[in-house]
């Protein structure tokens, strides 16, 4: 067995105390007698509200809440642990049921107290809101009662013959570039992770992210070692009838999956995947996107740390809602104070935002602390999701953003106090999967999206389809998608609608030809008048032209020819495309590739030959970073990649992008901290001798890492 550092390895040195202290009697006993008198508060609250509830005393409150209190105790782990699939498949919702039907047996013994209805669930919720509220007050130790009362206590006969080598669980906070985390350090937002960095128990080095900059090429890099063929967030494949693949989509990313995973993933030996967008070859996943079609992939035993508290599903639904009603008081605050960029976020996005800063987050965190408990998986990866999602809309420094990052933070904290009670170490690796660069949208620039200025210098009669909005980003399209389905639907009626109208028009035209009384002015009127028709919006399966967006990256696609329209094709066939693109303020450069030169980034004043590394005039790319060239050479060979890539400008005094999306934080081009995510890992690894240059290179020393702890 390969030997580790002493100064890592003493758990005395990594400032982790290791022998927890229990509670003294006398605040166990007052801790206790606080909760359940608010929750008995709770209970005559709620039957006061008339939602089916009623009880008659403050006395038969207590009896009830008491009873409820040891049932719970003695046999929830037990109920839990039968019911397990039960409160799966209904995400937590079951819980309340059972809560509620426990309440209704002990009104079946109890005189004075009848439950019915809608109080069933109201009642185990305000419970827990009492609970929740009062915790947050007065800063109870609820996390170390819960590890002692519950988690360990379930656990202990698992870990007997602990392993003698550490676990590894990355930590990968999605969207967060190096700068804004080391500003948040310095602020004060992240305590926990810069107690670990003043302590020397770890380090920050930042790596660069391939093109495109998001999570799909990402993750697929990092969790199996191959990114190839992911030139962006969306993209056309011609060879597959000018299907649009998306990397979050449903039906996509286990085709995706199947074609980067070879089975040696960095999580294929022992590992778990946790909310995710690929598996990394982990046969344990919960809420991992590419598996999260396989039901019976979505139930996993490890669900059982989770929902083995009887209120832990209350508490984070009553997190969820406060969550949702901060980022309602933040729009408004964002309209009082003119914020600017700002983009209209919406009602939906409340509830998006709330599911991916606090219910993926909690279920995340739990899960992890049950995998760290069990002390059996040797490799963890997760993604927390509400960074990236807060700062697409609200920008990357935020108030939002950085509320969200003190979240993150307590997270981890949490699961640093649940290695105190194993004994087996663990390594906790922080990452990110790529940054984001703020800035106002192309479209509020410039008042026409990207879509637009391409339908300006095209022939009228092209049929364009566009696909603009990131905004399904990650499990949020789990929420947006029946809608997007539903919208289509319609819309796709009233196209058909459209058309046989059309046909009935036409149908009168020709019965009004043959009429007698149809001959004369009336008639060469409607015969020889050419009626100017507003474009319909096409279909992709329809469109003749697509264009896509991923943050500031746009591509453009001629679906009529099967193989990649060459520079030399598109001067010919579209004189004004090339140099309208290029010569429009809001453009950096296009990538298109030449019969003659290969592919060629294009600029208002030079072109970069990427086959002969030679410039022309100014470099276009001079402003991107210094490995640009190569990142747009490596993707101009992928099979996917587009007939014309446009990246917008880059502002590097203002750190500043246009996404062709409307999102004020973007990602999936070049331009500034999008492509300079972290990692904060192990002293002891030593990272920081190297430069880290794309998630598969990234991958090869993770991959190494691991391989170098296992025996």
């Amino acid at each position: 067995m390969k030997s580790f550092p002493k100064k890592v390895d003493d758990k005395k040195n990594l400032d982790i105390d290791y022998k927890s202290k229990k509670p003294s009697l006398i605040y166990f006993l007052s801790r206790t007698f606080l909760l359940w008198a608010c929750e008995v508060l709770g209970f005559i609250i709620i039957a006061n509200m008339s939602v089916g509830l009623s009880v008659d005393s403050l006395f038969t409150a207590a009896i009830v809440v008491s009873l409820l209190g040891i049932i719970n105790a003695l046999f929830w782990p037990i109920l839990s642990r039968i019911f397990l699939p039960f409160l799966v498949y209904t995400i937590g919702i079951g819980s309340l049921i059972i809560n509620g039907i426990l309440i209704w047996l002990i009104s079946n013994f109890v005189p004075g107290i009848a439950i019915e209805g809608w109080a069933l669930i109201l009642a185990p919720l305000g419970m827990a809101f009492i609970t929740t509220i009062l915790s947050a007050i007065i800063t109870l130790d609820d996390e170390a009662s819960y590890y002692r009362a519950v988690l360990r206590k379930n656990i202990k006969n698992k870990a007997k013959n602990p392993k003698k080598y550490p676990g590894v669980i990355f930590l990968e906070i999605d969207g967060l570039s190096e700068p804004i985390l080391k500003e948040a350090i310095e602020k004060g937002h992240m305590p926990t992770l810069s107690k670990w960095l003043d302590n020397g128990i770890h380090k920050i080095v930042s790596w660069e992210t391939d093109l495109s900059s998001q999570t799909g090429a990402s993750q697929a890099g990092i969790l199996h070692g191959d990114n190839d063929n992911f030139p962006a967030f969306r993209w056309v494949e011609k060879a597959n009838s000018n299907k649009i693949m998306v990397s979050t989509g449903l039906s996509d990313a286990p085709i995706l999956e199947n074609r980067i995973s070879n089975g040696k993933g960095l999580l294929a030996k022992n590992g778990a995947s946790r909310s995710n967008l690929f598996s990394g070859d982990a046969n344990n996943v919960i809420f991992t996107y590419s598996k999260l079609k396989n039901l019976k992939k979505f139930y996993n035993s490890t669900w059982y740390y989770f929902y083995s508290n009887p209120s832990n599903f209350a508490r984070i639904v009553i997190l969820f809602f406060f969550d949702a009603v901060l980022e309602l008081f933040s729009q408004i605050i964002h309209w009082l104070k003119d914020i600017s960029p700002r983009i209209r976020r919406g009602f939906t996005y409340i509830f998006i935002r709330a599911g991916a800063n606090i219910f993926l987050r909690e279920i995340t965190t739990q899960t992890l602390i049950g995998d760290i408990l069990a002390e059996d998986i040797d490799v963890a990866y997760s993604t927390y999701l509400g960074y990236d999602e807060i700062a697409h809309h609200s920008g990357v420094r935020d108030f939002d953003a950085f509320y969200a990052l003190k979240g993150l933070d307590k997270q981890f904290k949490r699961l640093e106090n649940a290695a105190k009670y194993t004994n087996r170490h663990y390594y906790f690796v922080i990452q990110s999967d790529h940054g984001q660069t703020n800035g106002a949208t192309f479209k509020q620039r410039y008042g026409i999206s990207l879509e637009d200025l391409v339908r300006e210098l095209l022939p009228e009669e092209m049929n364009i389809y566009s696909e603009l909005s990131s905004n399904e980003d990650h499990f949020s399209q789990a929420v947006t998608s029946p809608l997007f389905s539903g919208k289509k639907y319609i819309e796709n009626k009233k196209d058909y609608a459209k058309q046989k109208g059309k046909g009935v028009v036409t149908n009168t035209l020709e019965n009004i030809k043959k009429s007698p009384i149809g001959k004369g002015k009336v008639l060469e009127y409607i015969q020889d008048y050419e009626v100017s028709q507003k474009r319909s919006k096409n279909t992709s399966e329809e469109a003749e032209v697509i264009v896509l967006a991923s943050g500031n990256l746009g591509l453009i696609y001629f679906t009529q020819w099967v193989e990649k329209l060459s520079y030399e094709n598109i001067k010919n066939i579209f004189p004004n495309l090339i140099p309208g693109l290029v010569n429009h303020e809001g453009v950096g450069f296009i990538m298109v590739y030449s019969k003659e030169y290969g592919p060629m980034a294009i600029g208002k004043k030079g072109i970069y030959y990427l086959n002969h590394d030679k410039v022309e005039g100014q470099n276009p790319l001079e402003n991107f970073g210094k490995n640009a060239a190569k990142h747009l050479l490596r993707s101009s060979k992928f099979e996917y990649s587009p007939d014309i890539m446009v990246n917008s400008f880059y502002d590097q005094y203002k750190n500043e992008v246009a996404a062709f999306e409307e999102l004020i934080g973007s990602h999936g081009g070049l331009g500034g901290g999008q492509t300079r995510p972290f990692i904060m890992y192990p002293s002891h690894w030593k990272l920081e001798d190297k430069e880290i240059v794309g998630a598969e290179h990234l991958h090869r020393i993770l991959k190494s890492k691991i391989d170098h702890i296992k025996p």
